[in-house]
């Protein structure tokens, strides 16, 4: 994640052009997100959809003031063939010749889908024993990027939909977490097949 924070010049709403208003200035901002298009990449036969969206703006000092500050910020989810180093120079460059105040808030790296490990292949033939779903990418961030980085095997494992998750009706069938816990009871048991 990083902010983008526009400078201007407070003045009183009266006199608004005596002001330069910083909101105003993230217009440029939010154009560029707005046309931004994602880049999509097949990693190990998971196909990533990047994104780049405003989470949150602020600005604003009261109802008659033309404020001299105002910020984005921008979440940049990136594909784990990507580095941190490579993602924070990609975003740059989308806001790249705007007068902007960029800072970097926080960073995580990707971790690549693993799924040519012993331990995960033997995961994915026993769920695919007892009917489980396919793989797919994982677009979230999870403590498996941690493993990932210290050289051990893991997945995300586990029911729903995805496409459900913050949305007002997120719900999850007690049938999928009543099937992925067979799933995973044979598998850690040995009983898979």
């Amino acid at each position: 994640r990083a902010r983008l924070t526009t400078s201007g010049v407070r003045a009183h709403s009266a006199r608004a052009w005596l002001g330069d208003n910083a909101i105003h200035r993230l217009a440029p901002i939010l154009r560029r997100l707005s046309d931004y298009r994602a880049r999509e990449v097949e990693i190990d036969g998971c196909r990533y959809r990047e994104g780049l969206s405003a989470v949150r703006v602020s600005g604003g000092v009261a109802g008659n003031v033309v404020p001299d500050s105002a910020e984005v910020d921008v979440n940049f989810r990136f594909a784990p063939d990507r580095t941190v180093e490579e993602a924070l120079a990609h975003v740059r460059e989308v806001f790249d010749g705007l007068a902007v105040d960029f800072a970097l808030t926080d960073a995580a790296p990707g971790a690549l889908p693993g799924l040519a490990a012993p331990v995960a292949k033997d995961l994915l033939a026993s769920v695919h024993r007892h009917g489980g779903g396919g793989v797919r990418a994982k677009y979230g961030w999870t403590d498996v990027s941690r493993f990932a980085a210290r050289g051990i095997p893991a997945v995300n494992f586990g029911p729903g939909d995805p496409n459900m998750a913050h949305k007002r009706d997120e719900h999850l069938p007690v049938a999928q977490i009543t099937a992925v816990t067979a799933m995973l009871r044979g598998y850690l048991t040995g009983n898979s097949h």
